[in-house]
């Protein structure tokens, strides 16, 4: 069995139920595997505001993978990677999405920007990513017709009903390769567990990729392994099966 010397784990649809909660269950599983000296390792669309009070939960001590992979932090908040967009492409994708009255989200570092409510100028951020969200399957194919040839872009989503858009190749199995290389582990070593298409790169690269049961199609089919849902305790369980050998 591979030696699991890192594992990364997606958050939302993952590792947080329905109601955004990590159980108690879970938090032991993961306890139990920090105190082996293996790495966990948050890997989330999310920017790092909205994960620091998971980090705190689980006292995780390692790295925090952000944004789809545009950013990576330490545990104590230390930007250590950054790729960003250019501002002309975000703004022209916002444009997009204002002309078809979706709800978005525009994340650059340290803001998050919602629907309407951007800056006049967009030159003065760095700009991370932006999620249209809510789509219906007309809206969704829309999207994804306009952007399909873009070749500056890299196009993935967190749920069955958004897009979401970073800079061509940030993705989080790019990095979490990153993480390894500083940590001297090899992908072979890593496990990632997840649920959207954000997370297959990462299921696809791992040594053990781990979709929850409620993952996209597209994802289960990539998985080395299909665990119990999210609200099932999927994540503890896989922990215990590829890594506590319970």
């Amino acid at each position: 069995m591979t030696n699991i010397k890192l594992i990364a784990l997606d958050m939302d649809g993952t590792l947080l139920n329905d109601d955004g909660v990590v159980t108690e269950y879970t938090k032991d599983i993961i306890q139990q595997t920090l105190r082996k000296n293996i790495h966990v390792v948050l890997s989330t669309g999310r920017p790092l505001i909205m994960c620091l009070d998971f980090v705190e939960q689980l006292t995780l001590p390692s790295y925090i993978i952000t944004s789809n992979g545009a950013e990576i932090w330490t545990a104590d908040n230390e930007l250590i990677e950054q790729h960003t967009m250019d501002p002309s492409k975000i703004k022209s994708l916002w444009e997009m999405g204002k002309d078809l009255h979706v709800h978005m989200w525009l994340l650059a570092s340290g803001e998050v920007f919602v629907d309407d409510m951007v800056p006049e100028d967009f030159t003065s951020y760095d700009w991370l990513k932006i999620g249209f969200g809510k789509l219906s399957n007309q809206e969704k194919s829309y999207i994804l017709e306009q952007i399909k040839d873009d070749p500056t872009i890299e196009v993935s989503n967190s749920s069955r009903t958004n897009i979401e858009v970073t800079k061509k190749g940030v993705h989080k199995a790019r990095a979490i390769q990153s993480i390894c290389e500083r940590l001297n582990i090899k992908m072979e070593e890593v496990m990632a567990i997840g649920d959207s298409l954000n997370d297959i790169k990462m299921i696809e690269r791992a040594g053990i990729g781990v979709a929850v049961k409620n993952a996209q199609s597209k994802v289960i089919e990539k998985a080395d392994y299909i665990t119990a849902t999210n609200n099932e305790d999927g994540v503890a369980k896989a922990i215990e099966k590829f890594v506590l050998n319970v």
